[in-house]
Order: C-alpha cells, then structure tokens, then sequence
C-alpha cells in the first residue's frame, strides 16, 4: 500500500474516532491537535503531530510549542516529547497518530509529574507595570445590597416604569 493511501486511511479514522471531541483539532489533513486534560487544569497540554511525506515510515512531527503550553516548564515539555518518541519508536511503520493522543491521555499524570501546580508566567508579570495594591482593589466590588419581595414591591409602588420617582415627591407643603 502506498503512504498517500496510509495517511488517507488514518485520516479517516481519526476523523471518525474524534468526531464530536472537543479535544481534537484537525488543523490540516496533515497536521492534529489533541488537548489532554480540561480547559481549566492546570497540568492539561497540547500536541500537535505533523505528518512528514514519508509517513508512518517515518516519524511523525511531534510539536508542543502552541500558545497553550506556556505555562509548562520546558523540562516538562522535553519529558513529554521524549516519551512520545520512545513510543514513536515501537510503532515506526503503522499508523500511530491515535496511539500517541491515547498513551498521552493515559499517562497525563506521569508525563505532568514534575510541573508544579501554580506557576506564575512571566507574561503576566510584564503586564502589570503599576502599583500591585491597585490590581486587587479594583477586582474587589460592594456587593449589592438584596432588597427582599416586600422592598421591591414597595419601591416599585413609589417609581414610574423607568425607575424615577415622580415629580414633586419630595415637595413639602408651606401653607395648611
């Protein structure tokens, strides 16, 4: 069977298996994206896998560098990559995309082992120049005082339909 029919073939079945996903991105018919963990996680990653002309005879392109992965360390990144191509390896001549996204799913934990949990960016840091006590306090609002039924009901009574009082409310007779 010829390569083009290998990667056509494993296209389709991707396309199959992730139908629906949220996870997986085709970016092209020759480049994939899978997120692996939750949007919120903080140890949650992309890969990207690029297919060279040659493949699955040879090794796919195997990327993390997406805007996604900068809150990870590169040592972790490294780590990663490192054993996605031990596993490249024992599948060089099948298709593997598939098997790549599953063996990162199931090993989340052991691959993000050595990312700590909150890392601070250096990109938040450049972007706040000023003062650090004016950040918090402007995050902090007054709650809004919670009038109850009878409250509402009877500012409601004293108010037109936009919200005013009417004219004169507030007058005061001088002669009785």
């Amino acid at each position: 069977m010829a390569t083009n029919e290998d990667q056509e073939m494993e296209l389709e079945a991707l396309r199959s298996i992730y139908e629906g996903d949220d996870c997986f991105r085709e970016i092209s018919p020759v480049s994939f994206q899978y997120r692996i963990g939750e949007n919120g996680d903080p140890k949650a990653f992309l890969i990207e896998i690029s297919w060279p002309e040659t493949y699955p005879q040879t090794a796919p392109i195997i990327s993390m560098n997406a805007f996604f992965n900068n809150t990870i360390s590169v040592a972790v990144k490294q780590n990663i990559l490192d054993k996605l191509m031990e596993e490249v390896e024992v599948n060089l001549g099948t298709a593997m995309t598939y098997t790549l996204f599953e063996y990162a799913k199931d090993n989340k934990e052991l691959l993000m082992e050595n990312q700590p949990v909150h890392m601070v960016t250096s990109v938040g840091n450049n972007i706040s120049v000023g003062t650090p006590e004016i950040a918090p306090s402007s995050k902090k609002r007054d709650k809004k005082e919670q009038l109850s039924k009878t409250q509402k009901r009877k500012l409601a009574d004293k108010t037109d339909h936009k919200g005013e009082l009417p004219r004169g409310w507030n007058w005061v007779d001088v002669i009785k």
